[in-house]
């Protein structure tokens, strides 16, 4: 049974709405051979996107390949994460898979794991370690593959910016950088959660993937696609909700794809037939209430300093925080303090910054901030 509203994973099908007109140069960039560099906050739903386009690529010439490389902790786990989606995208049967091995990566020893479910997906497990391989010859894996099957390859690497934090990530750079920009039949979609560190990568003069792919940042999708989305789902299953209280779903979580979900599905939860004042409150106390344990994590170790400047953030004050009157209001210490205050926030992605000034990263915890700790 389709569900009425999907959040914590990758959207597909009828649960996927807008983004029109990223998806359409998506795919237009994918047909043609062009690198994309996609920036986006997490929750704002940079993956569905792009499995939409991968799902919707109708060139029988461009394979697509998809991999997450979140939990890759050195260069060696990302090669054999890399050969393994790009074998098991380019061969239909393990049979063909493992005559792809024997042609291009002939000193390995592969093993396959099978599910006792019919029509499960296998794994793959190749062991690559640098006595087998060089990373070159890992990295120009696909184009080898494209070359001799005659068709063009679409990696799309998830979470990329976890390459930063390898050891040695400017070398590592450096051989990934200097065989992808030479490959003709390979074309690579490099995706990232986390702002600061994929601007580190790409847009830094000093660093090896500096102007290497058409940036795309990903924004919120606006309140005026959202509320027929909502609205539709709630009438196919027998709900009515009005414009008025689906646009205050988006606006109490920001828009952000995933909390918009997710707060969608808490309301229609503790709905019978319409939306009332108290369901949709019902629904937000749901909402805080599950991501508690979370947020308190995040603010366990802060210090009185951090909580001050983050009770600025909630007052609305998103700039000026030197002047006398601000600190007045919640004490955050000298200038030089408030830029350490910053940039603690900053890396812990509580906090983001915008030509309007510095402005807490997620909505949802700022509703829960104001409840619990101002």
């Amino acid at each position: 049974m389709e569900k009425a509203f999907v959040y914590g994973m990758s959207v597909e099908g009828n649960n996927f709405t807008d983004r029109i007109k990223e998806a359409k140069r998506i795919k237009l960039d994918f047909e043609n051979g062009i690198n994309v560099i996609l920036i986006s906050p997490r929750r704002m739903g940079k993956t569905s996107l792009v499995k939409k386009v991968m799902s919707e690529m109708d060139v029988p010439q461009v394979k697509t390949v998809y991999m997450d490389i979140y939990d890759c902790r050195s260069e060696y786990d990302f090669y054999n994460r890399f050969a393994s989606a790009i074998l098991k995208s380019t061969g239909n049967r393990a049979e063909q898979i493992l005559e792809n091995i024997k042609r291009f990566l002939v000193r390995l020893s592969p093993k396959f794991s099978f599910s006792p479910e019919p029509n499960s997906e296998f794994s793959l497990s190749l062991g690559i370690t640098p006595k087998d391989y060089t990373p070159e010859e890992i990295l120009n894996l696909p184009e080898l593959i494209a070359r001799e099957k005659g068709f063009r390859i679409v990696v799309c690497i998830d979470e990329f910016q976890q390459v930063g934090e390898f050891p040695g990530s400017i070398e590592v750079q450096k051989r990934m950088r200097g065989v992808w920009q030479h490959q003709q039949n390979v074309s690579y979609c490099l995706l990232g959660s986390k702002k600061h560190l994929m601007m580190n990568i790409f847009q830094s003069k000093r660093m090896p993937f500096y102007m290497f792919g058409e940036m795309i940042y990903l924004d919120c999708i606006p309140t005026e696609y959202w509320v027929p989305f909502i609205c539709s789902r709630f009438e196919k299953y027998g709900k009515r909700i009005s414009d008025i209280y689906a646009s205050r779903i988006c606006e109490c979580v920001g828009n952000y794809s995933s909390y918009v979900q997710q707060l969608a599905w808490n309301v229609m939860a503790e709905t019978d037939t319409e939306v009332t004042e108290e369901t949709f409150h019902r629904g937000v106390d749901a909402l805080l209430e599950q991501c508690n344990s979370l947020f308190v994590q995040q603010t366990e170790s802060l210090t009185t300093y951090q909580l001050n400047f983050i009770r600025l953030l909630c007052s609305g004050i998103h700039n000026g925080f030197s002047s006398k009157k601000v600190d007045d209001i919640y004490p955050i210490g000298t200038k030089s303090n408030v830029e350490r205050i910053k940039k603690a926030l900053f890396e812990k992605e509580i906090i983001t910054q915008t030509k309007e000034g510095v402005f807490l990263a997620d909505r949802v915890f700022e509703v829960w901030f104001k409840r619990e700790l101002m």
